[in-house]
């Protein structure tokens, strides 16, 4: 799954030192893939879409409303359209998201 092919572009990464590759559904969604490789934060920011996140290892720490919500390996969380969010993430979180639209570009697109 890790082909250059399917590698997002840097600057469509939200979080730094995030590595991520990206799938497109037929109606237009996707799923990313994301490795961090440093302890970074990502600056607030909203979709017109859906985001679903699964952690699959270490944790990312959602900040909505003024509220932290740490999502820890092995669980998961619904963004809903519309909701601004920004994120923490530790180094060596792995993470799988749906986006119920186009989320991201890969290098080269």
């Amino acid at each position: 799954m890790k082909q250059p092919a399917n590698r997002i572009a840097n600057t469509h990464q939200a979080t730094p030192g995030v590595e991520g590759y990206i799938f497109d559904g037929a109606d237009g969604s996707q799923m990313a893939f994301w490795t961090c490789q440093e302890t970074a934060a990502s600056a607030e920011h909203v979709h017109d879409y859906d985001e679903y996140m699964l952690v699959v290892e270490g944790c990312y720490t959602l900040l909505m409303d003024g509220q932290r919500v740490p999502v820890k390996a092995g669980e998961e969380y619904v963004i809903p359209r519309g909701v601004p969010h920004a994120g923490e993430v530790l180094a060596g979180t792995r993470t799988i998201h749906a986006f119920g639209g186009h989320r991201a570009d890969r290098t080269g697109e």
